[in-house]
């Protein structure tokens, strides 16, 4: 498997995990990053920062990557198993953001070996 999925692995286990610097090391400075819970975007680390810090304040979510390809310009695709849950653990009821249990499709695009944007298809 290439480097570049061992990172993106490595950085869905440091989320799961709530440890913010340990996914913001594989980041760009000035990273994109889709904003799943507002939507938009976020720019940079701080900014992402700050985003996590809030959304994790609010529900707890968890994401599992079942699957990865590389598309022909270089992006990798995760196939993504997404689990949101209130603070104590139970389902979400009455949300009035946009985060939901489904599955998902993250995109990276890398720059100089760290992630420079990030989006989210349905």
């Amino acid at each position: 498997m290439d480097d570049d999925v061992k990172m993106l692995e490595r950085m869905y286990d440091r989320f799961n995990a709530r440890d913010i610097d340990g996914v913001l090391t594989a980041l760009a400075d000035d990273v994109v990053w889709a904003n799943g819970m507002d939507g938009g975007y976020v720019h940079g680390r701080e900014a992402i920062r700050a985003y996590w810090t809030r959304q994790w304040s609010m529900v707890s979510p968890h994401v599992e990557p079942v699957g990865f390809h590389r598309t022909e310009d270089g992006t990798i695709v995760a196939e993504v198993r997404q689990t949101v849950r209130d603070r104590e653990g139970k389902p979400l009821q009455g949300q009035t953001h946009g985060l939901k249990g489904k599955m998902v499709e993250h995109v990276f695009r890398f720059r100089n070996g760290k992630v420079a944007r990030f989006d989210i298809r349905d």
